[in-house]
């Protein structure tokens, strides 16, 4: 009875439609503004595999921005389902609330309190400014940077040195190895470039830019932060 009354209740939400990286059904963002956030998730994604969507909503319809967001996240699937390795970035302006929600794979990177920091320095503030456009911005830009750190960098743990280093002479023999290898088979590699230039590493995300853009199937727990201005 629990379950129906659960997927009865999930049945009511009116989700947008996952469009792209960015869904602004708020409005809050230019053309030009969309297009620029866009393109910093998609180089991140081919990048890292890691898929990161920037959602504006009209309402939250009811329920705590931590419900709808980690219920939005599940429905779209974002993140890959190996590695559930997806982000929401959801601006709600009418309620006045932010949230960072993370997958299960990110939690050790972009941890709770690193989400915090960035909503409460970075979006907020802008946010209280009137200028929305610039919060969220900043705001992906502090995701990026916590996801493109090695984990050691973002717990603020020094990574131990080195104990063992080739010496040099035999760096610089492998190096010529590699040169003279890449020399005897240049050719055929460059018979097959073309034919490879189609395809992409996507890890599970279709989103070509002839159209269709869709998650991989991740899943969130709850990981993340949220605030409010």
């Amino acid at each position: 009875m629990a379950t129906l009354l659960a997927v009865s209740a999930l049945a009511q939400i009116q989700f947008p439609e996952l469009t792209g990286r960015v869904v602004d059904e708020a409005n809050l963002l230019t053309p030009a503004k969309e297009a620029e956030i866009s393109g910093m998730l998609r180089v991140h994604e081919e990048a890292t595999g890691n898929q990161v969507v920037v959602v504006t909503v009209q309402s939250l319809q009811d329920r705590t921005i931590e419900e709808y967001t980690v219920e939005l996240g599940r429905f779209w699937g974002i993140g890959q389902e190996d590695r559930d390795n997806g982000v929401l970035l959801l601006v709600a302006p009418n309620e006045r609330q932010v949230r960072i929600e993370v997958g299960y794979g990110l939690e050790g990177l972009l941890t709770d309190a690193r989400a915090s920091v960035i909503i409460q320095n970075e979006i907020i503030p802008a946010f209280r400014t009137g200028n929305r456009v610039k919060g969220i911005v900043d705001g992906v830009r502090g995701i990026l940077a916590a996801l493109e750190q090695e984990a050691d960098t973002v717990s603020g743990v020094a990574p131990e040195k080195q104990k063992f280093a080739l010496p040099p002479v035999i760096i610089f023999f492998i190096f010529i190895l590699i040169i003279m290898s890449f020399l005897s088979f240049g050719r055929s590699s460059r018979r097959y470039s073309r034919s490879s230039r189609g395809w992409s590493s996507g890890g599970g995300f279709s989103g070509s830019s002839s159209g269709g853009f869709s998650g991989g199937g991740g899943s969130f727990g709850g990981g993340g932060s949220s605030g409010s201005w």
